[in-house]
């Protein structure tokens, strides 16, 4: 995943090319902590323990560290911690099993960026230890986690932040702001690609390397023989760890999507190609979704085409990824820029809008506008209830593929209607000592 490093300047230059550059910047974001505002003084940084430090793990806990002094690392592959504790000075103290690093005192601020099937369980149990949590996307694994997670969070009053950071991009943002805002008419339906799901295996099984505590990194899944493809990166095309391109990507494009539809999904229909082999992945080889949500705004879901998202509206669209942001919508900006008044996406969710500060580098720091609410107390952008209701759009998908059907949705009680086989799949069976909640 790409790190976000853009510039005040070139935030501006861009926005200045879409004539909204005065009218929108000072609307965008507030309590922002950009470096020269981070507190100075020593004893006023904030310690952080960072729990997975391979891939998006080492990328978190280098952004962190801009705010905060890294003063534990954890990692249950014993290259991956102690290469961690090399890049982050000698000073950290490394652990092999997370609870070990969560009784640490000097830990205020966890970051969690393990693989999606440790999310949950470690974002609680570091919430029940006190400590506030960045914790890397997907949010879950299952549904039914994201009910534990938003119950521990609000019995807990920690701060948490979930690393969909495309919610702090000025493109997608822009693009959410149009769609509330009217100007797309009325919202009618949205298309997001994600891209294909990786094809492997048979692969083999070979000895755990020893390095690795292999039943710690399996966690609540099935103990099963080592296959080194199952761990690290490839985890995500493995459905007992993870959920392919519908979690991987979804958790970015169906999120904007539903900030922008403002609902949830009341009918789902997902279709899915299966691949047949032993010992290799077991994502869909080809995947579709097509969802209704309760104000009657379509989405479609697919693994092909181009990779973004398109809002399309009764009077115009709007097509966004990381790239760009396009449509006439956008280019009508130049004579009807969007007022300081209008531009409100903070408040998405039933967000209490905080006091405007108008620091432009926030609409492209997530990581900063968590060290702002962890110091403020205030709600991230990407807060965990929004969180579990957009990943929640994506196990629906999933699960409808699973059962190879149409399936209906409660969103209120969170639950399908007198479907007891989809009900089923809400959560999974959990190995002895790692059950969440």
């Amino acid at each position: 995943m790409p790190k976000m490093s853009r510039s005040r300047r070139s935030f501006l230059q861009t926005s200045a090319g879409l004539g909204v550059a005065t009218s929108l910047a000072p609307a965008l974001f507030v309590n922002t902590a950009r470096s020269e505002d981070k507190p100075r003084s020593p004893n006023s940084r904030l310690g952080v323990g960072a729990i997975g430090l391979r891939y998006q793990g080492t990328v978190i806990t280098e952004k962190a560290r801009e705010y905060g002094d890294i003063v534990a690392v954890c990692d249950v592959d014993r290259h991956v911690r102690e290469q961690a504790r090399a890049s982050f000075g000698s000073t950290p103290q490394i652990f092999e099993d997370y609870r070990d690093l969560l009784k640490r005192k000097d830990v205020d601020v966890v970051l969690i960026g393990t693989p999606d099937h440790w999310h949950a369980k470690m974002l609680i149990d570091a919430c029940l230890a006190g400590k506030d949590v960045y914790c890397e996307k997907p949010l879950t694994l299952t549904i039914d986690e994201g009910k534990h997670i938003t119950k521990a969070v609000q019995e807990t009053g920690r701060v948490v932040q979930v690393g969909s950071w495309q919610r702090s991009d000025h493109r997608f943002r822009l693009a959410v702001e149009l769609v509330r805002q009217g100007r797309l008419g009325e919202l009618q339906q949205v298309e997001v690609v994600l891209g294909k799901d990786v094809v492997g295996g048979p692969f083999e099984k070979t000895p755990v390397p020893k390095n690795l505590n292999w039943n710690l990194w399996q966690g609540q899944t099935p103990d099963v023989p080592y296959i080194q493809e199952r761990c690290h990166y490839t985890f995500r095309w493995w459905q007992e760890y993870s959920g392919g391109q519908m979690t991987d990507w979804g958790a970015h494009h169906v999120d904007i999507a539903r900030w922008a539809i403002n609902d949830d999904p009341v009918e789902i229909e997902g279709v899915a190609t299966y691949p047949n082999v032993t010992d290799g992945y077991n994502v869909p080889i080809d995947f579709s979704a097509r969802y209704k949500f309760g104000n009657g705004v379509e989405l479609t879901v697919a693994d092909h085409g181009r990779n973004g998202i398109m809002f399309t509206g009764t009077d115009g669209r709007v097509f966004v990824n990381r790239e760009n942001i396009q449509g006439k919508p956008v280019e009508d900006l130049a004579t009807r820029p969007l007022s300081r008044e209008q531009f409100n996406v903070y408040d998405y969710d039933n967000h209490d809008r905080p006091e405007r500060a108008g620091k432009l580098d926030a609409i492209i720091n997530h990581m900063g506008n968590f060290f702002d609410c962890v110091q403020s107390r205030r709600q991230t952008i990407s807060d965990v209830q929004g969180q579990h209701r957009s990943i929640s759009v994506c196990h629906l998908g999933n699960i409808s593929m699973k059962l190879g059907r149409q399936v209906k949705w409660d969103p209120v009680q969170e639950e399908f209607p007198g479907d007891a086989q989809a009900n089923a799949l809400l959560k999974r069976e959990q190995r002895a000592g790692f059950e969440v909640g």
